[in-house]
C-alpha cells in the first residue's frame, strides 16, 4: 500500500511550470506506486480527485566522476491533472 512518503518531490522545472498553468502537476515517485494508488493519495492527503493521471518510467542517466562510471536513480513520473479550484499546499500560486 502506497502512502505519502512515496512521493519524493512535486517537479519545478520549464517545462512543468508551464504545465501548471494548463492544470497538470508533475510528481516523482518511488518506482512501486500505481496509478490506482496516487489517486487514493491525492484523495487522502489532498483532498481531491484527479481528472486524469499519466505515468512514465524514467531510466537513471549514467554519469562519470573522477574517471568512474556509476547510474543515477530510476524513479516514475506522473502527470495528474487537477480539477479546477483545487490547490496543493506546497503549490502557492
Amino acid at each position: 500500500m502506497a502512502d505519502i512518503t512515496d512521493i519524493k518531490t512535486i517537479m519545478y522545472t520549464e517545462k512543468s511550470l508551464s504545465q501548471q498553468e494548463s492544470g497538470i502537476i508533475v510528481m516523482q515517485t518511488s518506482q512501486r506506486v500505481s496509478k490506482n494508488q496516487l489517486k487514493n493519495i491525492c484523495i487522502q492527503y489532498f483532498g481531491f480527485t484527479p481528472l486524469r493521471i499519466n505515468s512514465l518510467n524514467q531510466q537513471g542517466k549514467t554519469k562519470r566522476f573522477r574517471g568512474i562510471e556509476g547510474n543515477r536513480n530510476n524513479f516514475k513520473k506522473f502527470y495528474v491533472k487537477v480539477p479546477e479550484g483545487a490547490k496543493i499546499e506546497s503549490l502557492k500560486s
